[in-house]
């Protein structure tokens, strides 16, 4: 009978042991199981030129993760439902006009969780350099990763390089190209004319965002033919203005729209509105699922039904 192993040892060797599962369990969160990484290689690649350089990517990639909300929208609209997404801190779960089930959430848009994302085994990482720069090496280690620069980028150019990402091009830019189509219908039918229209977003009880012309919601008023006033734009990125309650004035136009989590419910309104009702004589309450946290061609398209109904009962 062999004598028991010294202390030391035995240490030693559980030690090796657990460093030996360590790095396995790396490995395995690290990469795409052995099915997807053969069916990505199947598929064959190609290069898409992002923020970070230039990434090989799956010509038809099958576990999606994305880090915006544009680029859920975007996906979902090209028939590709990521197996995860990182959410707006201010929404319950992946919104509901996008119609898909069995995406899981790794984390916020803001701190996406890590450990998630590699659980899910991806074959493709979608993020925003302006957010994500330094999880960049980190999110590459586990899956080819494509960055947008930033989330105040135009979002149709965001949509074309998510499109290119996905191997959709061609039909991203089709779905774009039917965005503008539609508003220019719209601008045409309606009197839209010399109008002009703001979207506000209530930040706080001590904060209001008006939207520029470049933000996705305001972006969406300009297509139509209606004129968002100036303002000195310098809320993240300048896609917005925020002011206090006491500026409400502020956000006066002809046509106001403002984000609400329940548009049927007039309680949601701003009180810095309420309290002032007579300077917003045409006021309207809208979805924040999509006229704030829903950027691309699905949520898009939402705002115009939004935008046209509004208009059609105010000829």
């Amino acid at each position: 009978m062999r004598p028991p192993a010294p202390r030391r040892a035995l240490t030693l060797i559980a030690a090796v042991a657990a460093l030996g599962v360590i790095l396995t369990g790396c490995s395995a969160a690290s990469r795409p199981d052995a099915t997807t990484s053969m069916s990505a290689a199947s598929a064959g690649t190609h290069a898409v030129e992002h923020a970070r350089g230039t990434t090989e990517v799956p010509d038809s990639p099958q576990r999606v993760v994305v880090l915006e909300p544009v680029e859920l929208d975007t996906a979902v609209a090209l028939g590709v439902t990521p197996v995860g997404a990182a959410l707006p801190a201010n929404v319950g779960g992946v919104p509901a006009y996008l119609g898909v089930s069995g995406v899981q959430s790794v984390g916020t848009v803001a701190e996406p969780d890590l450990e998630a994302i590699a659980s899910l085994r991806p074959d493709l990482i979608l993020g925003t350099e302006a957010r994500h720069s330094k999880l960049y090496d980190q999110l590459s280690a586990i899956a080819p990763t494509v960055f947008m620069k930033t989330q105040a980028d135009p979002w149709q150019r965001n949509v074309a390089l998510i499109g290119d990402a996905l191997g959709h091009r061609t039909q991203a830019m089709a779905l774009v190209d039917d965005f503008n189509s539609r508003c220019a219908r719209i601008a045409s039918e309606y009197p839209v004319a010399g109008k002009t229209a703001n979207f506000v977003r209530p930040l706080s009880e001590t904060s209001l965002r008006i939207y520029s012309p470049t933000s996705f919601a305001g972006s969406a008023l300009a297509c139509v033919g209606l004129t968002i006033p100036a303002q000195p734009w310098d809320g993240d990125g300048g896609i917005g203005r925020d002011i206090s309650p006491e500026n409400i004035l502020d956000a006066k136009a002809d046509y106001v729209f403002v984000s609400s989590i329940d548009p049927a419910d007039a309680t949601t309104t701003p009180p810095a509105i309420t309290r002032n009702a007579g300077e917003f004589p045409s006021l309207t309450l809208v979805d924040t699922s999509y006229w704030l946290s829903g950027v691309g061609p699905k949520g898009g398209e939402l705002v115009l039904d939004d935008i046209e109904k509004f208009l059609a009962a105010h000829r």
